[in-house]
């Protein structure tokens, strides 16, 4: 049920105001559809919120661990330039 009051009011300086109050006793709130509708599209959000993450963090780590990789092959391949060096010096000497 809505219930409209108007109040007016006079200064006495003779201006007159009016004011409107429109109470309602919230009976006429609506739900239902919608609110199921928006709760399953949140829940679509989270899940593909999570997923994406999930693949972004696989990504990750397989970045990293090719980065490991390379910087193992440069630690070899340095290793096989000193032990080169080394058979290059002890041929000079000998």
């Amino acid at each position: 049920m809505t219930e409209e009051r108007i109040v007016e009011t006079r200064s006495p300086e003779g201006t007159t105001h009016t004011h409107t109050t429109v109470v309602t006793d919230g009976r006429e709130r609506k739900s239902g559809a919608s609110t199921v509708i928006l709760l399953i599209v949140a829940a679509i959000v989270v899940i593909a919120a999570i997923w994406a993450f999930t693949n972004m963090s696989g990504a990750e780590v397989a970045k990293d661990n090719a980065v490991a990789d390379a910087a193992d092959q440069v630690g070899n391949a340095a290793s096989a330039v000193g032990d080169a060096a080394q058979d290059a010096a002890g041929a000079v000497t000998n």
